[in-house]
């Protein structure tokens, strides 16, 4: 059997599950301790995202035709993508997050909605909220003037009704 028909399933893994995807995260994990890696995967995965390690030449080939061959130049030393199919920057902000507590994880580079973006450029997308966190800030911000609006109309009508009783209806 030939060393490229042992590797085709792999590649046809890799194309799956890059398919359709909102982003793919190319990391450098060097050095990364098995608990610290145990809890970058659980987060990801309660995210809805993916951690994978492959080998640079499997996804390189898998890559081919698609967007995310932009990230070829970068699939070089160990490298593990993170992918996600629905919340575009939710891979980059957990990558982020665990970046703080240590150094040997770096971003090299992603494929963001078809957009191509350097490792400083993951940096700066890792601190836009999430969507959710987005719609939450909009509701919060389009309810306060109501809120307002309804406090005042209702100390409005709090001190008409001191100056003038409402009329029963026996009186009208």
């Amino acid at each position: 059997m030939a060393k490229v028909e042992i590797k085709q399933p792999i590649v046809d893994e890799i194309k799956s599950k890059v398919d359709g995807v909102a982003t793919v995260v190319a990391v450098d994990y060097r050095g990364i301790s098995v608990a610290l890696d145990t809890k970058l995967r659980k987060n990801l995965r309660e995210a809805g995202c993916e951690y994978k390690v492959y080998k640079n030449t499997l996804m390189k080939r898998a890559f081919e035709g698609s967007d995310f061959a932009q990230l070829d130049d970068v699939l070089e030393g160990p490298t593990a993508i993170a992918i996600s199919k629905e919340d575009a920057t939710a891979p980059i902000r957990i990558l982020n997050d665990i970046m703080k507590e240590t150094d040997k994880i770096e971003f090299k580079a992603a494929v963001v909605e078809g957009n191509l973006y350097d490792a400083d450029g993951v940096k700066s997308l890792a601190s836009i909220p999430s969507r959710e966190v987005l719609i939450s800030k909009l509701l919060g911000s389009l309810q306060s003037p109501i809120t307002n609006l309804a406090r005042v109309l209702k100390q409005i009508a709090e001190k008409d009704g001191e100056a003038a009783p409402a009329e029963t209806p026996a009186e009208a």
